[in-house]
C-alpha cells in the first residue's frame, strides 16, 4: 500500500531542509495505492519517493515472461512486429534493439511548446507506478530510473501536442530517449542544491529489444494532468462553500433554501451536503435558523433571494459529485496495467502470455473530465451572479457597486467584467472533448477519446474558476465591511472573514482591484482547509 508521511520540500529554504545525510520522508510507490493528491504532491516537488521491493520483483517476473515469449518466437505486437498500420510487418531477428530505438526516435515527434516541469513530473510518477503493477514486460531498472530522475529534479523535454487519448506516445518517447541515453535531461532549475544535490541524474540504461513499445504504451501524461486538474479544482470547489456563505450573509440572505427539511423532501445527497455545510459555516444549528441577522423571529429579508444565493446547493452539489467521480476514475487508472499487449503468465499452464487489448482507450476518464468541466461552469455562473447581486443597492442597502461616498463612484464595478471574462474561459473549457472524432494510422484506429484535451481544459478551468471566486470574495468582504455586519466570530465563516479582512486592502476609494483579487485567490487555499472535506458529515446542533 501507499505509505504517506510528512512532506519535505525539494528546493525548500535551508531551514526547512533535512540535515545532510538524513533520509527525507516521502511515499512508497507499489502500483496499488497511488492517488491524485499524491501525484500532485510529487509533481510539485514536495515528496521524495521510493519503490516497493515486492513490486520490483513483480516487474522482473513479467520481464522473464517477455524474454521467454521472444525466445519462443511468439508474435507479439510492437516486440516482434511493427506498430499501428505496420502491425503486420515482422521485425527481423538481426535488427536486435534497432527497431526499438527507431520506434522511440520516430515517436518523439511532438509539437508545440515544452510543458511545465510540474506536468512532466506528474507523468513520470504515474508511469513509474503503472510499471510497478507488472504488466509491461519491462525490467525493474526502468521504474527505478524514473524514480531516480524525479528525486534528482530532472525531466525529459515533453512538447504540448501529440496525444489524442490512445496513448501519450510522443511524451513517453521523450522519456525513453532520456532514459536510454539518446536525449538529455532538463533540470528543474539552473542550480541543483540542497536535497537535489544528494540524488544523481540516472545513468543511461541499455535499450533491450521490446523495451520501446512497452514504455510508450501508456496514458501517463494524460493521467498525470488529470490528477493535477483534480487537485487544482479541489481548492476552489471546497472554498466556494465559504465564499458563497459570506456573500449570502452580506445580503441578509435567507437560509430557508438550505433548511434540512427542504433537502429531505428532495433528497439528492450531494446537494443536501452542500446545504448542510453552508449552514454549518454560518453557525445555523437548527432547521429554524432561516432568517437574516438582526431581523426578529428568524424573519427572512426577502420572500425569495436571487438564484445565485437560493440555488447554490443545486449547482454546487453536482460539481462536488463530479469532482469525486473523477477521483474514483483516477484511483483505478493510476494503479492499472493498461499496456498493450499485457505481458504475464497463464495461471493454469504457468506459461508466458501476451494479451492484446484496448485498455488504453480512456473513455471513462474523458467522460469524467467532461462532466466535471460542465459542472464547474454551472456553479461558476452562480458565483458571477452573486458578485453582480452584491453591487445592487436593493440587496445590500449600500451604494451601487459598493462605491464610496465619491460622486458617481465605480466601486467594484469592473469586477463584474473581469469575472465574466474568466467565466467565458470556463465556458470554452466546458465544451466536451468527447465530441471529437479522428481516424488515424491508415484507418486502423478509427476513434479516439481526446482525454488529453479534456485534462488540459480542466486545468485551464481551474485557474479561471479560482479567479471568479476571488472576485466574489473581494466583493463580499467589501460589502460586509461597509455594512459592519461580519459573521459571528465563533463561526467558521466568521474566522474566514477575519482572515480575509486582515489580508485585503480596506481602502474603498476607486482604484485598481487587481492586487485584491490576487490576494483573495491565494486566500482560497486556507478557505478550503476551513471548509474541510466536503463529504464529511457536519454537526448541526
Amino acid at each position: 500500500m501507499l505509505e504517506r508521511t510528512a512532506d519535505t520540500a525539494i528546493g525548500a529554504p535551508a531551514a526547512d531542509r533535512p540535515a545532510t545525510g538524513s533520509t527525507p520522508p516521502g511515499v512508497v510507490l507499489d502500483g496499488r495505492g497511488l492517488d491524485a493528491a499524491t501525484v500532485a504532491r510529487i509533481a510539485d516537488g514536495a515528496t521524495p519517493l521510493s519503490l516497493c521491493p515486492k513490486a520490483l520483483e513483480a516487474m522482473e517476473r513479467t520481464r522473464r515472461a517477455a524474454q521467454r515469449l521472444a525466445a519462443e518466437g511468439a508474435r507479439v505486437y510492437g516486440r516482434s512486429t511493427g506498430v499501428g498500420a505496420h502491425r503486420g510487418l515482422a521485425v527481423e531477428e538481426h535488427d536486435g534493439a534497432g527497431h526499438d530505438l527507431r520506434l522511440l526516435l520516430s515517436h518523439a515527434g511532438g509539437v508545440g511548446e515544452a510543458l511545465p516541469a510540474r506536468r512532466v513530473r506528474a507523468m513520470m510518477v504515474v508511469r513509474a507506478n503503472q510499471l510497478l503493477v507488472g504488466g509491461s514486460g519491462l525490467g525493474p531498472e526502468i521504474a527505478a530510473a524514473v524514480a531516480q530522475a524525479l528525486r534528482a529534479g530532472v525531466r525529459p523535454r515533453v512538447l504540448e501536442y501529440g496525444s489524442v487519448g490512445t496513448g501519450d506516445l510522443t511524451a513517453l518517447a521523450r522519456l525513453g530517449l532520456a532514459l536510454f541515453g539518446h536525449d538529455t535531461w532538463s533540470l528543474e532549475s539552473p542550480l541543483r542544491e540542497g536535497p537535489l544535490a544528494d540524488h544523481p541524474v540516472p545513468e543511461p540504461l541499455a535499450l533491450r529489444r521490446g523495451d520501446a513499445l512497452a514504455l510508450l504504451s501508456s496514458n501517463a501524461l494524460t493521467l498525470g494532468e488529470s490528477a493535477l486538474a483534480w487537485h487544482d479544482l479541489g481548492v476552489p470547489l471546497r472554498a466556494a462553500h465559504l465564499v458563497a456563505a459570506l456573500a449570502l450573509h452580506a445580503v441578509d440572505g435567507s437560509l430557508e433554501p438550505y433548511a434540512p427539511e427542504v433537502h429531505e423532501a428532495h433528497a439528492h445527497p450531494a446537494i443536501a451536503q452542500v446545504a448542510a455545510r453552508v449552514r454549518w459555516l454560518l453557525g445555523a444549528t437548527t432547521g429554524r435558523d432561516t432568517g437574516a441577522p438582526g431581523l426578529p423571529d428568524g424573519m427572512p429579508a426577502r420572500v425569495q433571494d436571487p438564484f445565485g444565493f437560493r440555488c447554490f446547493p443545486q449547482a454546487h452539489g453536482p460539481a462536488m459529485e463530479a469532482w469525486s467521480g473523477l477521483d474514483r476514475v483516477l484511483s483505478i487508472d493510476l494503479n492499472s496495467a493498461a499496456e498493450n499487449p499485457l505481458i504475464g503468465w497463464d495461471d493454469i499452464t504457468d506459461r508466458p502470455v501476451a494479451r492484446h487489448h484496448g485498455g488504453f482507450f480512456t473513455a471513462p476518464l474523458t467522460l469524467a473530465l467532461d462532466q466535471l468541466a460542465l459542472a464547474v461552469l454551472g456553479t461558476a455562473r452562480l458565483s458571477v451572479a452573486r458578485l453582480s447581486a452584491l453591487g445592487r443597492p436593493e440587496l445590500t442597502g449600500l451604494r451601487s457597486y459598493l462605491a464610496d461616498s465619491s460622486s458617481a463612484g465605480s466601486g467594484m464595478m469592473i469586477l463584474e467584467y473581469s469575472a465574466a471574462s474568466a467565466l467565458a474561459e470556463i465556458q470554452g473549457c466546458a465544451t466536451p472533448a468527447s465530441l471529437g472524432h479522428v481516424v488515424l494510422s491508415q484507418g486502423m484506429e478509427e476513434a479516439a477519446t481526446f482525454a488529453p484535451q479534456a485534462a488540459r481544459k480542466a486545468l485551464r478551468a481551474a485557474q479561471a474558476y479560482r479567479l471568479v471566486l476571488a472576485c466574489e470574495l473581494v466583493a463580499a468582504v467589501r460589502a460586509l465591511r461597509l455594512r459592519g455586519t461580519p459573521p459571528a466570530p465563533g463561526t467558521p465563516a466568521g474566522r474566514a472573514y477575519a482572515r480575509a479582512a486582515a489580508a485585503l486592502d480596506p481602502d474603498m476609494r476607486d482604484r485598481p482591484l487587481t492586487d485584491d483579487v490576487t490576494v483573495a485567490a491565494a486566500l482560497l487555499d486556507g478557505f478550503a482547509e476551513i471548509t474541510g472535506d466536503a463529504w464529511e458529515p457536519v454537526r448541526l446542533g
